[in-house]
Parts: C-alpha cells; structure tokens; sequence
C-alpha cells in the first residue's frame, strides 16, 4: 500500500517487482478498485502497444484493453490468473486482438459477398428488362409476316419441329416451308439489327 499511496500521491511510477503479485491478483478478484486502478494505470500503455502490433489499429487496441479491464472487473469472480500477471493480460490481449482480427475478416468476407451479390441482382435485373423488351419487338415484328409463315416460324423455332413435320403437318412442300422460314428470318432481321446477337443466341437456345 507504502508505493501505490506514494504513486498516487507524487505521480511516481512503482516499481512492480516491490509488489506481491499475488496481493494485485487478490485484489483484482476481490474486485479492490485501488488496486484496480494502479494495475490498469500501469500496464495499460504497453497493452496497448502490443494490441497495436497485432491488429494494426490504434483504436482498435484501445478498445480491446479497455474492454479487458472491464471483464476483469465484471466477472471477477470467473477470473482464473494461475500464470503471472503479466503474462495473463498480455495473452488475454493476443487472444482478443486475434479475435478481432477474424471478426474483421468475416465481415470483410461478408461486405464483398454483399456487393458480389447486389452486383449480380443488378444483372439480372438488367438481362430480364432487356430480353423482356426484346421479346416485345420479336412479337411486333412476328405480327408483321403473313400468318401462314408466322405459323410455320412459330413451329420452327419455338415448338422445335423439323422442317419435314412442319410440311406433312400442313400438307405444303418442304421447299415452301423453308422459303416461309426464310422470309420471317429476313423481317426479323431487318426489325432487330441492333440486337441480332442476342436474339440468334436465343434461337440457338429454343
């Protein structure tokens, strides 16, 4: 009590080594706030120091030490020091800055996975309005041809019959069925020049 009282009274620093480090750890388990105080005052630097090393924050150690000190004076009662002292509040900060660092890593992991994700829901919305606006013009452009050859470029493409089917089916040549293919072909190319990628891509699929 001779050097705390003095620490406190002359802002001398103690030197720890004339202190029973038992006496602080019971003190800190009984919840003692002097001795509270001094152990805090007197590691809290280099706690904090080395927190920094770790996680390359200085806010960051920080508010780790700080929480430290606080479970020390919450849960007093579930405090187990079996090391030193010392050693038991520098390993309690190497485990709490690790933890840090892997909550910051998931949320990291958990931001750009958030991001990966809006960006896909963005081009999907993206893909849908714009095959949507293409299926609009493919429709317009189909009113445009002779229902004979809608009928047959409908059963071509989008009921994927053969040529040869289409014809016994209408009781026409297979010529004529592949000239009224020919002919829609040729309307719906000239009506989507600015998306014939697309649209032979979605031919190719059906």
């Amino acid at each position: 009590m001779l050097f705390y009282n003095r620490f406190i009274t002359f802002g001398l620093k103690v030197n720890l080594l004339l202190v029973d480090e038992q006496y602080l750890i019971d003190g800190l388990l009984n919840r003692n706030k002097i001795i509270f105080d001094f152990v805090f005052h007197y590691y809290y630097s280099g706690l904090c120091a080395y927190c920094e090393r770790i996680t390359n924050s200085r806010h960051a150690a920080e508010d780790i030490v700080q929480e430290l000190f606080v479970t020390l004076w919450i849960k007093h009662h579930q405090i187990r020091i079996e090391s030193s002292l010392k050693n038991y509040l520098f390993t309690s900060v190497k485990n709490r800055s690790l933890d840090y660092l892997k909550h910051e890593e998931r949320k990291s992991r958990n931001l750009t996975n958030l991001a990966a994700k809006k960006e896909l829901s963005e081009n999907l919305a993206s893909l849908w309005f714009a095959e949507s606006e293409l299926q609009a013009i493919i429709q317009k452009s189909l009113e445009k041809l002779p229902p004979r050859s809608r009928e047959i470029f409908e059963m071509s493409r989008f009921e994927g019959m053969k040529n040869q089917d289409i014809a016994n089916k209408l009781e026409l040549s297979k010529r004529t069925v592949e000239l009224q293919i020919s002919n829609a072909l040729k309307q719906l190319r000239e009506d989507l020049k600015e998306y014939l990628p697309l649209f032979l891509l979605m031919l190719l699929l059906k």
